[in-house]
């Protein structure tokens, strides 16, 4: 069994490759970031008043599907952790929830998850109309994606998704290799689109998206007007960079243009940087009448801070807009009293937002495997409303 807790600490930290690449001493830097455009408007959308504007965020657990998700996950036989943890709002009103690495089984009476847990790389958990929670796998309790079938110590990390116009639901899927050597032994191969019946859930194909910039595309997707917005992340070890990719509103299988930092081309290795600090996965969302970025800070080492920025395009540039929310959990001082917890892929899920309150979401594990079995409790998301107050500038002061 000490192979299985062995395989699962090398996983896990997967998700963090630049900061676990800066510790061993391998950090890469990247090209600085290209400005997108002058004035607000580097993506065309013109100026708009939320990037003059002073936000302040008021966070607290948010305590429905905090309950909801902790008692299926120690109840329900079904699935006990993950992470990741987008969502993908489906026709009918149920929510289909997306999980990387996954945790099935049981949880025993003190807490503890069994050692011989089934262990996956992609699972969902779908949300009905009365808020009952489900487990969708593959076949046999089996990865929704399974092992590539020619490297099968490879595996795929699912990023965002969404429902296409025909019904499909599409899931940017990150293909990593696990056994090649070096400090970690994993690393990033290539980005593919993996698509779902909409109904079963159920895998119909898994094809290739485009990989020669670098960039994995699947930190974030937000659908307006005419186009899909792909957002990724350049993972250069000690820094990561946002990049912005588009194809047409509702289906990722069109053809896909990339920013320039002044413009868009259908060529790939065209993408420019558009910020640092950004981490593997984070949101992009309209917010009053510009967008708004939640994301982990990454200029800091293991930073328990989720960090807000504004702009007025989609594709930036997008100017500090405070602390979101200080994730209490993480390390020795934090929740647990245990300075191998940390924190992770914080964003936010529009389609949960009230008003001016967000639904954001990140996740949480150990340095050490061994904990996620005696405390099933660490690897799970935690869902936190955040209320964001928005004072307007002055007439005048633009």
């Amino acid at each position: 069994m000490k192979d299985l807790t062995d395989m699962v600490r090398a996983r896990r930290l997967h998700s963090t490759l630049g900061i676990t690449a800066l510790i061993a001493g391998i950090g890469l830097l990247g090209a600085a970031p290209a400005t997108a455009g002058g004035g607000h408007g580097g993506g065309g959308h013109g100026e708009c008043r939320l990037a003059d504007s002073t936000l302040t965020f008021d966070g607290a657990p948010e305590p429905e599907l905090t309950e909801m998700f902790t008692t299926y996950a120690n109840t329900a036989g079904e699935w006990t952790g993950g992470d990741s943890t987008y969502s993908i709002p489906m026709r009918g009103g149920t929510i289909a929830w997306v999980f990387s690495d996954t945790f099935l089984g049981e949880v025993a009476d003190d807490g503890s998850r069994p050692l011989d847990s089934p262990f996956l790389n992609n699972s969902f958990v779908v949300q009905d109309k009365r808020d009952r929670l489900s487990t969708v796998t593959g076949p046999d309790n089996t990865s929704l994606i399974g092992p590539p079938t020619d490297e099968p110590s490879g595996w795929y990390w699912v990023g965002d998704g969404m429902q296409s116009r025909r019904g499909d639901v599409q899931l940017v899927a990150l293909r990593f290799w696990y056994g090649g050597g070096g400090a970690f032994d994993f690393g990033w191969e290539s980005n593919h689109l993996a698509t779902f019946d909409g109904r079963t859930l159920e895998l119909k194909s898994l094809t290739d998206l485009p990989s020669e910039s670098g960039v994995q595309w699947a930190s974030w997707l937000q659908t307006e007007g005419r186009y899909t917005y792909i957002y990724g992340v350049d993972d250069q070890g000690a820094e990561k960079f946002m990049h912005v990719a588009r194809v047409r509103a509702g289906d990722l299988n069109g053809t896909w243009e990339y920013w320039t930092g002044s413009g868009w081309s259908g060529t790939e290795t065209d993408t420019a940087p558009v910020m640092a600090g950004v981490a593997n996965e984070y949101s992009v969302t309209p917010f009053k009448d510009g967008y708004l970025l939640i994301t982990q800070d990454t200029n800091e080492i293991f930073s328990s801070n989720i960090l807000a920025y504004t702009s007025c395009s989609p594709t930036g540039p997008f100017e500090p807009a405070g602390l979101v929310y200080q994730m209490p959990e993480v390390g020795e001082g934090g929740s647990y009293g245990n300075a191998n917890i940390w924190a992770y892929n914080a964003h936010e899920h529009p389609e949960l937002r009230t008003r001016d309150t967000i639904l954001v979401t990140y996740n949480v594990n150990s340095f050490d495997s061994d904990e996620l079995y005696e405390d099933a409790s660490i690897y799970r998301p935690r869902f936190i409303e955040i209320e964001v107050d928005v004072e307007k500038p002055r007439p005048g002061r633009r």
